[in-house]
This record gives C-alpha cells, structure tokens and sequence, in this order.
C-alpha cells in the first residue's frame, strides 16, 4: 500500500462544471480530477455517444463543488497536453468539513479508478472507495456498459480504444526483450493479452512481484483495450493490476 502523498497547487472557486471529472476555476484554470475517469460526453466531438450515466455524473460533480471555494494538491505530473490542471481537489465548504472530490465521485459510483505511470498519488485508497461501491452496486456498476469483462469474453476483440476492466486466470507468461506477455488463452495471436511494459516490471518488481509469478494467477485489469493480433491492454505501472489470489 502507498502512501497519498500530496503537496498545495493553486486555489480558486470552482466557476463551472465541464463533465464528471473536469471543472474550471475563476481564474480560468481548467481542471482534470486526477486518479478517476467519469463517463464521458460528447463536448462537440462529432460521432461520439455520451457514455452512460454521463450526465448524472456531471450534474453530481456541480452539486458537490459549483460555487465552492476549492484547494488544489498535486503528486505527479501537473499538467496534460492540453494545458489542464492533473489535481486532486479537495472542497473547503464554508463552516463544512473539507471534501475530497475524487473519493466523494467514486464512492457514488459514479468514477472509476484511472491512473496513469507519471500520476500515482492516492490511486490505492480510491481503488478500496471503488470496490466499495462496486460492491454495493451504486452507480455506474450495475450497467453492462461498465461490467467487469471476463478475459475469455470473444466480446473483447470489437471493444477496441474502450476503457475497460478485465479479470481472468493467467495461462502463460511469456518476456521478449524488456517486455513480458500475460496470456490468457492458449492461442496467443486472438486470445486477450496483457502487454507489460519495462517501465511497469520494473515497478512491480519494487512492490515484490514476480511477473513469472503470475502464471496460474487471477489477475484484475484496467486500461484501454487495444488490437493487436487480439484483444490486448498495456500496463504501464502496478496500479493498473489488481491481485486477486491470496499470495
């Protein structure tokens, strides 16, 4: 477990509301709540469906923080290519207990947990909010659009540049060069496949995990499905994969 280590950025009131993870503060700041993907509208975008329970989960996002005073605290990279803000933001309600937004939007179901190599920070304490309220079917859990997707499930090779998650058993590990292969299935070029990269075995390997280990292992995935010769998804750091077994 990982410790949330956070330090001040800017602060501001929270002026409008883009979607269920972005706001914009007074000073014109856009800002992206790290660590959690809500569902995603269109914002002018043409051909692009508005995933289920978008709208809900901006109209959520405006009631917990529209109008409010708000503290920005970073623990990783600060800024993304288009010049957004990557904070956690926590509420400071007048007279009212300060409120962490991103725990606040997964712990209604209506975030999952979205991290990245280069912005780690608190990802371990929003993952136990997420299986909390996964449990307790809140939200978005209860729709199949967000169903977790079995890794033998055929449905996965159309459900290309989809974030997903995935769970299954590893059948086989296989390394070429820096990068190791979580295979599972028997036939490598259709089956579902888990790309780890250099970057992410070498993190793992600080946590104490094995990649060769794995083998036998069931195994929970998150990321972006990509097609390759199959169905594949690229872990780039351990957040991104759950242990489901007792080791």
């Amino acid at each position: 477990m990982h410790e949330c280590r956070l330090v001040e950025g800017e602060t501001g009131l929270v002026a409008s509301v883009v979607d269920g993870d972005t706001l914009v503060l007074d000073s014109g700041l856009e800002v992206r709540l790290v660590g959690m993907q809500a569902p995603k509208l269109p914002l002018g975008r043409p051909d692009f469906t508005a995933w289920p329970l978008a709208e809900e989960a901006k109209t959520a996002l405006e009631r917990l923080a529209l109008g409010q005073a708000a503290q920005l605290r970073y623990g990783g990279a600060r800024r993304d290519r288009y010049g957004r803000a990557l904070a956690h933001v926590e509420i400071l309600p007048e007279g009212g207990e300060p409120l962490w937004l991103q725990q606040a939007m997964v712990a209604g179901g209506l975030a999952r947990v979205y991290s990245f190599a280069d912005n780690r920070q608190c990802v371990d304490a929003l993952m136990n909010v997420e299986r909390q309220a996964r449990k307790s079917g809140l939200g978005l859990w209860p729709d199949p659009y967000y169903a977790i997707r079995p890794a033998t499930d055929p449905a996965l090779a159309t459900r290309h540049d989809v974030y997903d998650l995935v769970e299954g058993r590893v059948v086989s590990v296989g390394e070429r060069g820096p990068i190791a292969y979580l295979d599972f299935g028997r036939d490598w070029s259709t089956d579902f496949t888990a790309v780890l990269t250099a970057e992410a075995l070498a993190a793992l390997a600080e946590d104490g995990i094995d990649v060769k280990a794995l083998r036998g292992k069931r195994v929970r995935l998150r990321g972006w499905i990509e097609s390759h010769d199959g169905p594949s998804l690229r872990i780039t750091h351990p957040e991104q994969l759950e242990l489901l077994d007792q080791w």
